[in-house]
């Protein structure tokens, strides 16, 4: 018995599983042919929500008895393959849009950008922007003197004939 004894509402509830039961995908078949019993999807689909839900670690989940870290990981990134996430999103937009209904002819995108307050004229532009130039440290300590940064002060030498 692990510490997660209870559904004290986390757990999905048994009609959205009813729903979402019938598009996963079948089990992959083991490369030996024997193995311990695979863990039901349901109690993988319920680690993966309390994963994602809380944030916790994935190692965490052997603490709380649902199943192991490493089944919920292991289905969790072959569900992901599979695109189960995926169609549980595609289900869930529609339903949303029969119940309530969605504007979609009606979309906007929000961004920003601004230039730097005090980046002062020798800012150049964005140096992963390759098509232009822009600021790179090994040029700009070439300009004050060295390669490393640092200025030489040695005086420079001067050629006598003799």
């Amino acid at each position: 018995m692990g510490l997660v004894s209870k559904d004290d509402g986390w757990r999905m509830p048994d009609w959205l599983w009813e729903r979402i039961d019938p598009s996963m995908p079948a089990a992959p078949p083991h490369p030996l042919g024997c193995h311990r019993p695979r863990v039901p999807n349901r109690d993988s689909m319920d680690a993966i929500l309390l994963v994602l839900r809380t944030g916790m670690q994935w190692n965490a989940l052997d603490a709380t008895g649902i199943c192991s870290s490493s089944s919920a990981h292991r289905r969790f990134q072959e569900w992901e393959q599979a695109g189960v996430f995926a169609e549980i999103w595609r289900q869930g937009l529609l339903e949303y849009d029969r119940a309530v209904g969605i504007g979609w002819e009606w979309l906007a995108a929000d961004g920003a950008m601004g230039k730097a307050p005090l980046g002062g004229p020798k800012t150049g532009p964005n140096p992963t922007d390759r098509a232009k130039k822009g600021r790179n440290v090994r040029f700009s300590a070439r300009e004050r003197g060295s390669r490393s940064g640092w200025r030489t002060t040695a005086p420079t030498a001067t050629t006598t004939s003799c």
